[in-house]
C-alpha cells in the first residue's frame, strides 16, 4: 500500500496509496496514533501548500496527512475529463481513510479543497469530527441556473473559470510561459483581476510579481517541477465538471451540512464583496444551511494559509482542540 519515497522536504513521511482506482501521493507529519488531520488543497497547489500547518499540528500532538488531490503532483492523472468530479475526488478520500484505517478524521480545506471538505461532511458526516474551511464559503445549490451559465451572465467570458471551460484553451495560453511564472501570476492574485478584459487571456492579464514573500524558491520549484510533470489539464478539469457537480448535486437539494464548522474568512479573498461572499457569511446565509458555524476573519489574500501562516494555524488549533 506505501512506499516510501523522499525529497527535498525530507521531514515529511512520503506514501502512495491505492484508493478508488488511482494511486494518490500523501505528505504525513505527526506521531501515527495522534488525532488525524486531513488538509486538502486548491488550484494551483500540492500537499505542500500545508506545509506550515502540517509541522504546527504535528509539534501539538496531531497527526497531519496532505493528500495531492487527484489530478495534482504525484497522485495519478486520469485522462478523461469526467473523471473529475466530486464524486470522484470524495471517493479518493474516503478510500484514503479506509486504507490508513481512519475511521473519523478532522478536515482543513482550502479553494477546491474546501468545496471538496464541504461535500465531504455533506455526504459523510460520520466520517469528520470537526472541519476548519479556509476562504471558500459553502453556497446552497441554485435549483435552476447552473453554475458557469451564472459566471457568464455575471462576469462573462473574461473570467477565468469561464476560460478554463474549453478544454486546451487554457493549457495552451499557460504554455507560453515557464511553469514557475504562470504558478507567481495565480499566487498573486488580488481582488479585481480575475476577469480578463476582451480579447485577453486571463494568464496575460495577471502580473507576475518580482517574489513572493511567503514562498522560497526552492518552494516554488517543487510546486513548479511537480506540476511540469502532468501539465495542468488534470487540475482544469476540476472547473470543466462545475456544471456536471450542479447536475448530480440535485438529490442534495436544500440538505445542511451538520459537522461543526470554524470558518476563515478571508478579508481580501478574491469575491469577497464581488461575487457575494460578503451577503452569504456576514449577511447570515451560509448559518443556514451549516447551523454548527463559527466564523473568524483574518486579513490578507486568497492562500492565506501560506501567506499568514502562524494566524491561520492558530485558528486551526484553537478550534480542534475545543472539539476533542
Amino acid at each position: 500500500m506505501a512506499n516510501q519515497n523522499q525529497d527535498r522536504f525530507s521531514e515529511f513521511r512520503h506514501l502512495q496509496v491505492s484508493t478508488n482506482g488511482i494511486s494518490m501521493h500523501v505528505a504525513e507529519l505527526g506521531d501515527l496514533s495522534a488525532p488525524p488531520v486531513l488538509l486538502l488543497h486548491g488550484f494551483p497547489e500540492l500537499w505542500l501548500s500545508w506545509r506550515h500547518q502540517m509541522a504546527a499540528l504535528a509539534a501539538n500532538g496531531y497527526r497531519a496527512i496532505a493528500p495531492d488531490l487527484r489530478g495534482f503532483g504525484d497522485t495519478d492523472v486520469p485522462a478523461d475529463p469526467s473523471a473529475y468530479t466530486l464524486f470522484h475526488i470524495i471517493g479518493d478520500l474516503i478510500g484514503l481513510l479506509d486504507q490508513l484505517e481512519l475511521s473519523r478524521v478532522f478536515v482543513v480545506g482550502h479553494d477546491w479543497g474546501a468545496y471538496m471538505a464541504w461535500h465531504l461532511c455533506l455526504f459523510r458526516p460520520d466520517r469528520v469530527r470537526a472541519l476548519v474551511n479556509i476562504g471558500i464559503p459553502y453556497s446552497p445549490r441554485s435549483p435552476s441556473v447552473k453554475p458557469i451559465d451564472n459566471f457568464l451572465k455575471l462576469l462573462g467570458d473574461g473570467f477565468y473559470i469561464c476560460q478554463f471551460q474549453e478544454p486546451g484553451r487554457a493549457e495552451a495560453s499557460f504554455a507560453r510561459y515557464e511553469v514557475p511564472t504562470v504558478l507567481k501570476k495565480f499566487f498573486s492574485i488580488k481582488l479585481d483581476n480575475l476577469s480578463a478584459p476582451p480579447g485577453m487571456e486571463i494568464i496575460d492579464h495577471l502580473e507576475e510579481p518580482p517574489s513572493l514573500e511567503w514562498i522560497s524558491e526552492d518552494e516554488l520549484q517543487y510546486f513548479a517541477e511537480k506540476i511540469q510533470k502532468n501539465g495542468f489539464t488534470g487540475p482544469l478539469n476540476y472547473y470543466r465538471n462545475l456544471d456536471k457537480n450542479w447536475e448530480l448535486m440535485a438529490p442534495w437539494q436544500g440538505a445542511k451540512i451538520q459537522v461543526p464548522t470554524k470558518f476563515i474568512l478571508v478579508t481580501k479573498e478574491v469575491g469577497y464583496k464581488t461575487y457575494g461572499m460578503e451577503m452569504t457569511v456576514i449577511g447570515g446565509r451560509m448559518k443556514e444551511v451549516v447551523p454548527n458555524l463559527d466564523v473568524v476573519s483574518v486579513e490578507g489574500y486568497h492562500f492565506i494559509q501560506q501567506e499568514k501562516a502562524e494566524e491561520v494555524t492558530s485558528e486551526i488549533l484553537s478550534y480542534f482542540s475545543s472539539q476533542i
